[in-house]
Parts: C-alpha cells; structure tokens; sequence
C-alpha cells in the first residue's frame, strides 16, 4: 500500500489531489480550507462549517439533507476543525460507495462533489446572509462542545498549557474557537467571514479511492468553476524561539486527580532532516507503552495513573502528559525531567530504536489502509509547504539509528510545567 501515489494538479486556484487504488469499497472525498490561527476569525470559521450543513438551495434543512445522502447509498458528510501548526484547517469530508459494487449504473462520485459544491457555495439564506435560527443554534452547540472540555480535566489542561507556554505566538489559538467571541458573532458578521474564507482561503480537495483519474478531473473541472487563490501556498509555521526561562503554572480546581503536564519545544518540524528521529526520540519517551515515561513514571514508581507524551508535527512541540496524585508532583517532575536527561544521554538500547521504529511504521500503515489516513498523511505536505512523500517518510523511520535519535532529542528544550490541582491543595 505504501507504493500509492496521491497525484497533484491545479484547477482555477483549487489543488486537486487524487489517490487512485482499489483497495477500498468506498470513496472518501475531503475538502480541506486552510487559513493562518487569527484571534479575529478563529470562533467564526469554527462555526462556520456546522452552519453550512444546516442546508443549500437545493437541501434546505438538515432533513433533506440527510435524506441526500441516504438517496446516495447511505453516503455520510461530516466537518470538523483542527489546528496543524498555526493554521486552522476546516475539513469537509463526504464518504460514497465505490461505484464497481452498486448494480446500478450511477456517478456517485459526481453525485458527491456536485453536494459539497453545493454545500459550500450554496447555502441557505435570509435576507443574504445565513439563517439566524440555525447560527444561533449552532453557537450554542459550540457552546456546549466548549464547556465539554472544561469537563475533560485532561483536555482542559492541555488546552491552558497551550495558552501559557505560547502567550505570544498564534499556536495558544484552540481551533474551535473561544466562547468569548460567541456574543459578537450573528448572521451578518458570520456570513462576512464566510465570503473572506471563499475569497482568501487556501483550498484542496482529496479524492481516494476507485476512480478513474481524468473522469474525476473533468467533474472537478465542471463543478468547481470559482477562481479560488491561484496556487497560494501555506506559509510554514516558526518553531525556533528559544527557552530562556522554564514557566511554571499551578491552577486550583475541584478536582480528585492532579494533572502534571510539560512543554517542550523540539527544534525539529516536518520539514527539518531530523524530524522522523525527533518522532522516534517521542516513541521512546512517552509514545507507547514500552516508552520511558510509562514505565518509570507510572509502572516502578507508581507516581501516576497515566504517562505520556505526544509530538506536534508543524509547531515542533512535545507534551507530556499525567495524572497523578497532588502531593507526589515534586516526585514526578523530577522523574519525567530525568527520563528526558536518559534520552539526551543515550540511555536506551539499539533494540529498543528497533522496536520504536516498528511501532511508528505500523502506525503509519494502518493510517494508510483507510481513505482519511491516506489524505491527512499526504496533506502534511501542504501545511509545512515541504515535499516530502508519504513513502519517504517511511524510507527515511526505517533508516534512524540511535545517534539519530539523540542529536534529535538533544534540542528539546522544557518551555513549561503546568499543574492543575485541588483547591487549597499543597504542592
């Protein structure tokens, strides 16, 4: 599978990418809009794709909508909101049967772009701008999925370490938006940011699966008729600022269960040599089970009911994450600090980098045995504005040695140690 090629063209400013195989039954269509994390339009373009589904001139309720999509043998539509870097990407993404297993002879994949054009530049309207109703409700459910994470303490955490560790730089951005900016938000002003993003935007549309390549091109070329930004290209985020004192946050909740969470930056992004060492140097550290933190942390020393840490390909951060109990926080943050020193150090085997290595390119291949993991694989190479093929990646994990590995890790730099705790708990 990983010989698949996702070929790259451009149609009126549209960046069409095209993975054509037939090892899946279905087709996965995913429109990607793409656009820098801004404080003015971050909460706007995070509701903006939840009103669009709330229907089009043709489709104008979420009933008929979904009854579309059953007509379409039971097709789905979904939208979320991510951040990769300092962009924030709105992801539109239809799912149709491969049409070689329908007995009757139908486009559906026609079908399906013709829907997502339709759902993108014909919406319903009121008096020229979106229905007030429906961004009314959509606000308050973006208001609930908001509140959900103050729920999740984990989420919750790793949310305010954000804030705190890039007080200064767009990344502190959460890709869903703030509920702050929910009041100042109405059908005008959402409608307006709407037009900004069809105008501004940068847009590519993925299409994996069983197909035939020029048919795909010629619908595409049909449908999307709009001029989009002729091949405007992403500017790659910075990740080099220097840590030139570590920050330490503590905040007071009602909470049973401390949790520690540390920052680092890496120096190493997408597009950097080192960034599939960097990967493995994570993998290692906290990336899976066999990794230091989980055993050290919470296996021999019982500090903490999870530990672990998780890399950002665009940014080049590392987070740790763990819950523990409030008074062992001394403990664990000297111990995740000297696991990080083990890896500076070299204290890690040759079989373990092995063993890393085949975790991260398992990883890699279940991704690739499903349309999505294909599309978000291959659109790295967008966001960082850097080629650097799915294959090659994989070429290059298979390749780092232990010296690799700690070159990488060499660079991580601890930016900031945030705490959540009980109220009037001690540390």
């Amino acid at each position: 599978m990983t010989d698949l090629q996702v070929k790259s063209t451009e149609q009126n400013g549209l960046h069409l990418h095209l993975g054509a195989t037939d090892k899946f039954k279905t087709i996965s269509i995913m429109l990607m809009v793409n656009a820098p994390l801004r404080e003015d339009t971050v909460t706007a373009r995070a509701l903006i794709p939840h009103v669009l589904q709330g229907g089009t001139t043709d489709y104008p309720n979420r009933k008929q909508l979904k009854q579309k999509l059953e007509e379409m043998y039971g097709a789905t539509l979904t939208a979320d909101v991510q951040k990769k870097g300092e962009a924030q990407v709105i992801t539109f993404r239809m799912d149709v049967a491969s049409e070689q297993y329908l007995k009757d002879s139908v486009s559906l994949v026609e079908e399906a772009l013709t829907l997502l054009h339709q759902l993108l530049y014909q919406p319903v309207l009121e008096n020229g701008v979106f229905v007030s109703e429906t961004v009314e409700q959509e606000k308050r459910s973006l208001k609930q999925r908001i509140a959900s994470i103050y729920d999740d303490k984990m989420r919750y955490a790793n949310v305010r370490i954000t804030e705190e560790m890039f007080q200064q730089e767009a990344y502190r951005l959460p890709p869903y938006g703030r509920e702050k900016d929910l009041d100042q938000l109405h059908s005008q002003t959402l409608y307006e940011a709407y037009q900004s993003m069809l105008k501004q935007d940068r847009f590519d549309l993925y299409v994996i699966g069983s197909f035939q390549e020029e048919d795909v091109k010629q619908i595409v070329s049909r449908v999307f008729t709009e001029q989009h930004q002729t091949g405007k290209t992403i500017e790659p985020t910075k990740a080099n600022k220097r840590v030139e004192q570590i920050h330490i946050v503590h905040d007071e909740q009602q909470v049973k269960q401390g949790k520690l969470h540390l920052g680092y930056r890496t120096h190493s992004t997408f597009s950097d040599d080192d960034y599939e060492a960097a990967r493995v140097g994570n993998a290692l550290f906290g990336g899976f089970p066999s990794s230091k933190l989980f055993i050290n942390v919470r296996e021999k020393e019982s500090l903490a009911y999870y530990a672990a840490s998780q890399i950002e390909s665009h940014k080049g951060v590392l987070m740790v994450m763990s819950g523990i109990e409030f008074d062992k926080y001394d403990r664990a943050v000297e111990i995740i600090q000297e696991q990080e020193k083990a890896m500076k150090n070299g204290e890690f085997s040759e079989a373990e980098v092995e063993q890393a290595k085949g975790m991260l390119l398992n990883q890699a291949l279940e991704a690739l045995d499903a349309p999505r993991g294909i599309a978000e694989l291959s659109y790295h190479e967008i966001v960082a504005n850097h080629r650097k093929s799915i294959q090659e990646r994989i070429e290059k994990i298979k390749t780092v040695t232990k010296e690799d590995v700690v070159r990488a890790v060499s660079k991580w730099e601890l930016d900031t140690i945030y705490f959540l705790t009980g109220q009037g708990g001690k540390v």
